[in-house]
């Protein structure tokens, strides 16, 4: 993969290419997140190639989708015409124009978390929910790589997010990781309330592609600690916010 498509892929992640069963579970998840409020109109805020897009649209009543980067956007728009290319600080839309927004495993890549989120409220409307994903730093592992002696290097990097700050975003200066706490102290002062914030692990899809009794059992033991205190160790956080009528 040429230097530039590695850069791109630290500094804005990997969208979803496939649809597996870590992706329907996720969908489930959302839509019952969103309650009654399906039938209104979706922002996925953070789309990449419109995957989510297309997923959600049989459910819900109208979804558009927004894109950083031009060339994903450019791919969600052959599926669905509503794809924006913008950035997640700056929604081109007016105010209270969707009562669904989804950021998955967005935020962590954004220039400036804090005024993303402003921008997803100011564009909710009262009543309406945010449903969000990003990455925990309980999580043993560090998903996205590090970046090292000059080069991103990829895969799953073992006990980075446990290192003291100062260390750990010197060698993942390209993405951002929270915690429940933290998470929440983004949306501080925002007209939003917190109906559900709790840690998830994965589906371990390429595991049971590989192994798959030993990763069936290991996904079911797995999602089951979240049910327990040891969710801390999960992959990722999952929120839902309401904004305030």
């Amino acid at each position: 993969m040429p230097d530039q498509d590695l850069t791109k892929a630290a500094q804005c992640g990997e969208p979803s290419y496939i649809w597996r069963s870590g992706q329907q579970r996720r969908l489930a998840l959302i839509l019952k997140a969103a309650g009654d409020r399906t039938a209104g109109r979706w922002l996925d805020n953070g789309c990449g190639i419109g995957v989510y897009v297309s997923h959600l649209s049989p459910h819900v009543g109208e979804v558009a989708g927004l894109e950083y980067d031009f060339n994903r956007a450019l791919t969600a728009r052959r599926h669905n015409q509503k794809i924006v290319n913008a950035p997640g600080e700056h929604l081109p839309f007016a105010p209270q124009t969707f009562m669904v927004i989804l950021s998955h495993e967005v935020l962590e890549h954004v220039f400036n978390d804090r005024q993303a989120v402003c921008e997803m409220v100011r564009v909710l409307q009262p009543g309406g929910r945010i449903i969000l994903f990003c990455p925990n730093r309980g999580y043993p592992f560090e998903t996205h790589g590090v970046y090292w002696r000059g080069k991103y290097h990829f895969g799953n990097i073992p006990l980075v997010n446990y290192l003291p700050r100062c260390w750990r975003d010197r060698l993942a200066p390209h993405v951002r990781v929270y915690m429940p706490r933290t998470i929440k102290r983004i949306f501080d002062g925002l007209p939003v309330r917190w109906l559900e914030c709790r840690v998830i692990f994965g589906a371990y899809d390429n595991i049971i592609a590989r192994y798959p009794r030993a990763g069936k059992i290991l996904r079911s033991l797995l999602q089951f600690l979240e049910r327990t205190p040891l969710q801390i160790f999960g992959l990722s956080i999952f929120g839902v916010l309401q904004k305030e009528t």
